[in-house]
């Protein structure tokens, strides 16, 4: 049942990014108060994620503890309960350097982000590596 499913997920944003005016994406609807992007399909939705934490890296965020502070800010969320939780998923420190141009540790840190936005059991790590495989994202630093 449609219903059931987390906004996420219904969203085709499994990292339930705000709409900020994504290519292709649109504000969601059917929700009392409309926030975040609706995508097309789920693989708009894992690039648009992969996107945003390219542009993080440009930024010097690259730690998930440094990410994951803005990414789900304290204002908002658990934010340490979040850092926990994905540090434990990938097996890394907080403090831990990621190498976002590696995509097995992009694919892991979407997989965590929407295993923690979500809920366990939505995408797969096959939906992941279909979504990445041959589109480039924003350069990001990564040849």
């Amino acid at each position: 049942m449609v219903e059931c499913l987390p906004r996420g997920i219904r969203n085709n944003n499994p990292g339930n990014l705000d709409y900020v005016g994504q290519p292709g994406a649109h504000l969601e609807t059917g929700v009392p108060h409309p926030r975040f992007a609706a995508f097309p399909t789920m693989a708009d939705g894992i690039r648009a994620l992969r996107d945003q934490l390219l542009r993080y890296g440009d930024r010097g965020l690259t730690t998930v503890a440094s990410i994951i502070s803005v990414y789900a800010p304290a204002s908002e969320n658990a934010t340490w309960a979040y850092i926990s939780g994905l540090c434990r998923t990938m097996s890394v420190q907080p403090d831990t350097v990621l190498d976002l141009c590696d995509p097995a540790t992009m694919q892991a840190l979407i997989a965590g982000i929407a295993t923690m936005e979500n809920g366990p059991g939505h995408i797969t790590t096959t939906q992941i590596e279909q979504a990445l495989a041959n589109r480039p994202g924003l350069n990001g630093g990564c040849a």
